[in-house]
């Protein structure tokens, strides 16, 4: 096992994992002095490209960003997610897995579901490709408006049960999207493998948020999303002080021209 993946799993119960997400090595350079690990999520369809779902991204574009992240990265564990459908058999899973780990030089890659995929999940593992998992809400299996899940006992119990199966299937962390409080609680206390929250409450072993989301870069409403700085504020500042000083031919000076 990964030497990165075993300083994940004993985090556990001691200590928050923080997880974020990064497309570029610009951006990889910066999360990577903060977090435990970095996340290249299928997320950037909708943050760079304006998809309006996960479904539309491509395993070259997550492959083509996570190169980049890749030169970015050096401290923490670099999991890619695998964009959908690129899994839905377990030939297809492992030689889709293989190509990503090879090519991006990652360290693991990150699948969602549970009950419906065990069988590639299990393949995966066998085959010795280090997996994350993902729970609660499935972005790339929703069709229309994304809902918190975990609320009713039948399906807080699901999730659970999944919980368990995919500890013992041997991911090494699972993410749970948009799970109700006391279901993430009872899965953390119930599985000895992290779980990192994403709108699933305090109680998980990590956080994770899309970074530009935090840095104020987008102008999301999602409940769980918290703007932790206004980036677009300084971006702005720069930007005019740029074509203020253009006009003004204050720029480029002597000291800025060849």
């Amino acid at each position: 096992m990964n030497s990165k993946i075993k300083k994940i799993i004993k985090k556990k119960n001691k200590s928050k994992i923080i997880c974020l997400t990064a497309y570029s090595k610009n951006f990889a350079k910066e999360v990577d002095k903060y977090a435990d690990i970095t996340l290249v999520g299928d997320s950037l369809g909708s943050v760079l490209y304006n998809y309006n779902t996960t479904r539309k991204v491509t395993l070259k574009n997550m492959i083509e960003h996570a190169k980049s992240v890749r030169m970015g990265t050096k401290k923490s564990l670099m999991v890619v997610d695998m964009p959908y459908r690129t899994y839905r058999t377990k030939k297809e899973a492992l030689k889709n897995s293989i190509r990503v780990i090879r090519e991006t030089k990652c360290d693991a890659v990150k699948l969602e579901g549970g009950f419906k995929i065990k069988e590639i999940i299990k393949y995966l593992v066998k085959n010795k490709i280090p997996v994350m998992g993902h729970l609660g809400l499935l972005p790339q299996s929703v069709r229309g408006k994304f809902k918190s899940k975990g609320k009713s006992k039948n399906e807080k119990n699901k999730i659970l049960r999944e919980s368990k199966l995919l500890e013992s299937l041997g991911v090494f962390a699972i993410v749970l999207e948009c799970v109700e409080t006391s279901a993430a609680k009872l899965i953390t206390n119930s599985i000895k493998i992290p779980t990192i929250g994403i709108g699933s409450s305090l109680y998980c072993d990590g956080q994770v948020l899309v970074t530009d989301d935090l840095l104020g870069l987008n102008d999301t409403k999602i409940r769980f999303v918290k703007k932790f700085v206004n980036i677009k504020q300084i971006i702005n500042k720069g930007i005019k002080k740029f074509k203020q000083e253009v006009i003004s031919k204050k720029y480029p000076s002597k000291k800025y021209s060849y």
